[in-house]
């Protein structure tokens, strides 16, 4: 009995950071696009076995289809190539995500669905396609009230961390890991798809092909079921990625050597697409998955503390909900007062698309060093509520002053 492999990788640039690393450290910005180049050129070719899903943010498609930047990266790589290649629908698999790449569960509720709406549009542009079936939680921060959100959007299934699920009925711990689930909330429904967190760290930091294969063997032994094994890591950071030498990334030292066996009848296993194995054998059992993201260096996801550890951080978590709530208020205002005024839209638009890029993940995770970019983000938020006041008639409604954290 075969066990199907789900390969995931997450892509993701904070905004302006490629840009940033080609003006002040040229290598690694062509060590990253090289690595995002790699994917599609590797597997020119492999269309009868290949089968890789990836999550692309927001701010890194924006950056790869921005003609500015194409035209500033040609001749290193073709972003517009690119883009197109990942159109292939036979290898890849493009999940849904956060604009922004956000913490979805750390950001007010409230903005949660236009980081959604915002990457279907611009996702729907870039990969001619109107559906995507999976969501990858950016940082895999997930928490069960976003269930009713993810179904909302035509989500079947969302990915999240082993370390998290917890069966509501009794289950192997095979059964657990390595078969998709189904979890509820608020009347609403959805598959959740299990991450190994041991075989993905594995997969980061470079691993073996015999080892891998002999691992998966020894996990999924007593499965009385084709087993789903998914990895998910970062598909553009770290060595074994980066690494431009052929035979020393993963792409050549590992997926490809994979394929060969696959193909030779070699390894018990097989690549598959989540959607083309739920098709075939659906999800089984309830499970509740607590809230959490995947681990990162030393932190175990729990309780998120990457995002949430320092003064800084809850200071500007805090203020993530005042800017949120006051930006609400005036919309609010504004449509009921001047809803056709196009210069209170704009500063409105101003004022949400900075908020939201506020909220960026990575302004957080990197603890003290990356807030000031929030809080610039915020400050022009603020400043953009307190334009949209003088847009109403009549006196200010909110009181809105800019503020830095």
């Amino acid at each position: 009995m075969p066990a199907h492999h789900a390969l995931v990788l997450n892509l993701h640039q904070p905004p302006g950071n490629l840009e940033h690393l080609l003006a002040h450290a040229t290598w690694e910005a062509k060590e990253i696009l090289f690595a995002l180049d790699r994917m599609p050129r590797s597997l020119w070719g492999q269309e009868d076995l290949a089968r890789v899903h990836l999550s692309l943010s927001g701010t890194l498609l924006e950056t790869l289809s921005s003609p500015d930047f194409q035209e500033r990266v040609y001749g290193i790589v073709d972003c517009g190539k690119l883009l197109w290649h990942l159109q292939n629908t036979e290898i890849f698999d493009i999940l849904g995500t956060g604009y922004y790449h956000p913490v979805l569960p750390l950001i007010p509720p409230a903005d949660r669905p236009e980081h959604l709406r915002r990457w279907q549009a611009l996702a729907r542009h870039l990969f001619w396609r109107d559906a995507f079936q999976g969501f990858w939680p950016p940082e895999m921060g997930f928490s069960m009230e976003l269930i009713p959100l993810l179904k909302q959007f035509g989500y079947r299934y969302v990915l999240v961390d082993s370390a998290h699920v917890e069966p509501v009925q009794p289950m192997s711990w095979p059964e657990l890991r390595y078969r998709p689930h189904i979890a509820r909330c608020d009347g609403e429904e959805i598959i959740v798809v299990v991450r190994d967190r041991e075989l993905s760290d594995a997969q980061e930091s470079g691993m073996e092909l015999d080892w891998f294969l002999a691992e998966v063997a020894e996990r999924t032994r007593w499965c009385d079921f084709e087993p789903l094994v998914t990895t998910a890591t970062d598909g553009e950071n770290g060595g074994w990625f980066r690494n431009i030498t052929e035979g020393a990334n993963y792409w050549s030292a590992f997926y490809l050597p994979l394929l060969a066996r696959v193909r030779e009848g070699a390894a018990d296993i097989r690549p598959s697409f989540i959607g083309d194995y739920l098709d075939k054998h659906g999800a089984h059992g309830e499970v509740h998955v607590a809230t959490g993201a995947w681990n990162t260096g030393w932190h175990s996801g729990r309780g998120f503390t990457q995002w949430t550890g320092s003064d800084a951080q809850k200071r500007m978590l805090a203020r993530y909900a005042d800017v949120s709530a006051r930006l609400r208020t005036m919309v609010q205002q504004g449509a009921a007062a001047a809803p056709d005024d196009p210069g209170l839209l704009a500063v409105l638009e101003e004022a949400r698309w900075r908020l939201l890029r506020a909220e960026t993940s990575c302004n957080l995770f990197w603890g003290e060093a990356w807030v000031e970019r929030a809080a610039a983000d915020l400050d022009a938020a603020d400043t953009a509520v307190a334009d949209a006041e003088r847009h109403l008639p009549g006196p200010a409604q909110t009181g809105a002053a800019s503020r830095s954290l």
